[in-house]
């Protein structure tokens, strides 16, 4: 099996353009459309993703639900619920690292090759950067060791400075 550092990869840009299986969107609870990656993924998807959400009642925290991907490039949206960033006492770290685990389990068992995630948590949630991006490429590693799906996990960063959080965060589990 290849390394994991050659099944992850960091893109900045605007994970509604890419044409990958399926993209991971950064939903809140109700699951229909917020700010941020919420908002522009309901926008790029067009309406029909509010109604498949409607028919989905809501999503917890932690945990993750598949719609199509309708007016996307993507085939797929794996909507996952990020905790609230509270000082790290509550529980946060566990709850974030679910949301990458049950996106995965989703995408393996939807034979999703390429999964692209945003930085989960980390906008109006409150998440520390690079504390979730720790996470974040910690559960990818340990999910490709274990399994074939997905051949390509893309982390889709906003900005210049969360992709380097992520390629320093990649960097450091490939040392391990």
């Amino acid at each position: 099996m290849s390394a994991i550092g050659d099944r992850i990869r960091v893109h900045t840009g605007d994970i509604t353009k890419l044409a990958v299986d399926a993209i991971v969107n950064a939903a809140n609870s109700s699951l229909l459309g917020g700010g941020g990656v919420d908002g522009a993924i309901h926008r790029a998807a067009g309406p029909e993703l509010e109604f498949e959400c409607r028919m989905l009642h809501g999503c917890k925290v932690g945990d993750a639900k598949l719609t199509k991907g309708y007016r996307l490039p993507a085939r797929y949206i794996i909507h996952t619920v990020g905790p609230v960033w509270q000082g790290g006492g509550k529980g946060e770290a566990g709850l974030l690292a679910s949301c990458y685990r049950r996106s995965f389990e989703i995408a393996c068992a939807h034979d999703c090759r390429t999964v692209a995630f945003p930085a989960i948590s980390t906008g109006i949630y409150g998440y520390p950067k690079n504390e979730a991006a720790d996470i974040a490429v910690g559960i990818a590693s340990d999910f490709l060791r274990q399994n074939a799906l997905p051949e390509t996990v893309i982390f889709c960063c906003f900005d210049d400075e969360t992709a380097e959080l992520y390629r320093c965060a990649v960097a450091g589990f490939e040392e391990r």
